[in-house]
Formats: C-alpha cells, structure tokens, sequence
C-alpha cells in the first residue's frame, strides 16, 4: 500500500496545484517582486501627433449577422482614425459578410474562396498588414472604446512582444449556464494572466483580442487549433513578454448551451495538447527559468496530466478505503463522494434549465476535466485547423 499511497498523494497535491496552489504561489511570488523592485511603472502614451499607425484585423467566416455591430464597434475607438486601418480576412464566406463589408469605405476586404481556417486567415493578415502593430479581434466580440490606445501604450515597453487583451463573457439573458460558467471560469483566469505579467509574463493571449509587433510574427502551421497561444507563446520563447491588461477588453456572449460549450472545450483541450508538443522546447527550464515554471504551473498541467491525477484519486482512494489505511483517506473519500454528487446535482438541474452556483461549480469543474479526454480523440481525428464555430448566446 506505501506505493499506492505516494501516488495518492501526488495526484491529490497535483489537482490542488493546479486549480488553487499555483495562484498562491504566483501571489506570494509577485508580492516579493513588488517589495524588492516596487510597484512596476506603467509607460505612457506620447501625443497622438505621435502615435503609430495600427492595423485592426477580423477573421471571419460567413458573419453577416454580426457585421454591422462590429463596425459601429470599431468606429466607437477612440485611437485616431486617419491612423488606424480596419483589415477582414473572410476568406471561405459564402454569406452576405464580403457585400455587407463592402458599405463601409474604411474596410479592406482580403477575401479567397476557399476556407482553410483561421490560422491560414491569420497568416494571411499578417502578411499582408504595413504597420507595425497589428491588433486582432474577433468579429463577435465588442471592444471597449480605449482597447487600442491602451494596447499601443503597453507596447512603449520593448521588451513586450504581444498584448493580451482582457476576455469579458456576460450572458444573453438570466440563467444560461453554461454563458455564467464560462464568464466564471474568465474572471478567475483574468486573475491569474494579471499575475503572471506582473511576475514574468501572462501565459498566452486570447485570440478575443491580442495585439502583435509585426515584425516579430513568424507563420505557424495552418493545422494549429490554438492559434492565438502558438502565436503569442512562440515570442516568449524568443524572449520577448506578453502583457496584460484589463483596460482593453472584448466583451461576447458565452455559449448558447452546455453542448455548444462542450464543442470550445474539446477544441481547446486538443489545441492544448497539441500545443505543449509544438512549444516543448519552453519545458526546458535551464533556457527559461521563470517561463518554464508559469507555462508548466498555469497551462501544461490542465492540459495533461492533472485531469489524469483527478480521476485517478477515485479508485485509489477506494483502495486505501479498503485497506484500513486511515481516518484521513475515508474523510477525503466522503469529500469526494460530495464533490461527484454535487456536480451530479448540478447537472441535472442544468438539464431542467435550473441553476444553483454551488452545484454548477462542481459540475462545471468536472465537465472541463472531462472534456479534456475529448479531446484527445478530437485531436486525433481533425487533421486541419478549421472547426465548427459554437453557437453563442
């Protein structure tokens, strides 16, 4: 029973990390950093004289329903407009999106007939946009008013390489769930990618709203399922930070329903995946110290092994139950038990359109764990990048 219990304890230290100790540690880490080095200076913004030109770039795909908010959306930025260019890669719509865009005179329209994804629209973009900051956003996200102003401000730092916009998720209406859980799940991240700029550098951007020097981007691989964190992870391996900040933010409605939420986390669980292969070589800690630790703390561990170490713990600790092996493991053992029939609860409340935040947690927290393994057969049968869109609220 000793090597049962070593591996007990690892999977339930390991969980615990994942979801709770690592934004300890991270708090405790930057709250040393700030009583060595002091509160970090925020660079500011010079003239708008001076300003530089930036390119604001939306891939879409048959979005004709969302066209006309969008660009009331862009036209609401405060960022001078003589100097911001608006770019759509709507490459593969076969909708009214390219004659819709086509009414507004600022639009540069990039359009080929054959999708390919929307890594291949970003590849596109970039290539094609003359400034030297290029802003994406998504065309059903609304960005606030000061998004760019606030992007180029963090840029005054040369050694950010990539802005991360904030990632707002607000339901249509009172009691979509699976919107409200989401929108949860946002603020806690939120929480963490704050941390970790202010320690080092936010772990990867949401492709919601992000910004990237141009001359620092480099193609990837047309399959890839996470485009935006390839992206903007690739410059930390280079060297470069992303920052963080929740001044500019995208604001969109969460998932219609839990199943069209299932959908984005099988697609984001094998992007993860697939991901820690193509970054692997950011798991060597000898070449980046501090990165390794965050990459590996905040994003490597939700994507592989703690959703194994989670699940895991069931029989395990049905063994050490068995065994005699102690008062301890039977209270962790009706925890758990209260945990699943929490999360049981809470989905069958969510399948009668009820809802109680105490159950929803539980259930949301396994659903993401579940989905995880979906993943991994998602993974193994998409051989391209392009994916169904899931419906929004």
């Amino acid at each position: 029973m000793t090597i049962v219990k070593i591996i007990y304890w690892l999977c339930l230290v390991t969980v615990f990390y994942t979801y709770i100790g690592y934004g300890i540690v991270l708090y405790i880490a930057v709250c040393i950093k700030r009583i060595l080095k002091g509160s970090p200076q925020k660079p500011t913004l010079s003239s708008d004289e001076l300003l530089p030109e930036v390119t604001l770039v939306v891939c879409a795909y048959n979005e004709q329903d969302v066209v006309e908010m969008k660009m009331n959306n862009i036209r609401l930025t405060d960022y001078p407009k003589e100097k911001l260019h608006v770019m759509w890669v709507t490459d593969g719509s076969n909708d009214n999106t390219n004659a819709l865009l086509a009414e507004y005179p600022e639009v540069e329209i990039k359009f080929t007939p054959e999708r390919r994804g929307k890594t291949a629209a970003v590849n596109r973009a970039m290539q094609m946009a003359e400034t030297s900051i290029v802003v994406m956003t998504d065309a059903n996200t609304m960005i606030n008013d000061g998004a760019i102003r606030e992007i180029v401000r963090l840029f005054q730092d040369p050694t950010v390489g990539c802005v991360a916009g904030e990632k707002r998720v607000a339901a249509r209406k009172e009691g979509q769930i699976a919107a409200e859980g989401e929108g949860l799940y946002w603020k806690y991240e939120s929480t963490l990618k704050r941390l970790d700029y202010e320690l080092y550098s936010t772990m990867g951007a949401a492709g919601e709203l992000c910004a990237l020097r141009k001359e620092l981007y480099s193609p990837i691989p047309e399959d890839s399922l996470l485009d935006d964190f390839i992206i903007s992870m690739k410059l930390v391996i280079r060297g470069y930070r992303i920052a963080y900040t929740s001044d500019a933010y995208a604001l969109e409605y969460g998932s219609a329903d839990i199943k069209e939420e299932a959908k984005r986390k099988r697609r984001i669980a094998a992007g993860g995946l697939q991901s820690i292969w193509r970054l692997r070589t950011l798991l060597n800690p000898l070449k980046h110290p501090v990165a390794t630790f965050q990459y590996v703390s905040h994003r490597v561990l939700r994507w592989s092994i703690t959703p194994i170490a989670l699940f895991a713990l069931i029989p395990l600790n049905v063994m050490l139950v068995m065994a005699k092996s102690g008062m301890t493991y039977n209270i962790i053992g009706l925890m758990q038990i209260m945990f699943y029939l929490s999360a049981y609860i809470g989905y069958q409340m969510e399948q009668k359109g009820r809802k109680s935040k105490l159950f929803f947690v539980a259930y949301y927290f396994l659903f993401m764990n579940i989905n995880v393994f979906r993943g991994m057969v998602y993974l193994c049968k998409n051989k391209t990048g392009i994916w169904e869109k899931a419906r929004r609220g």
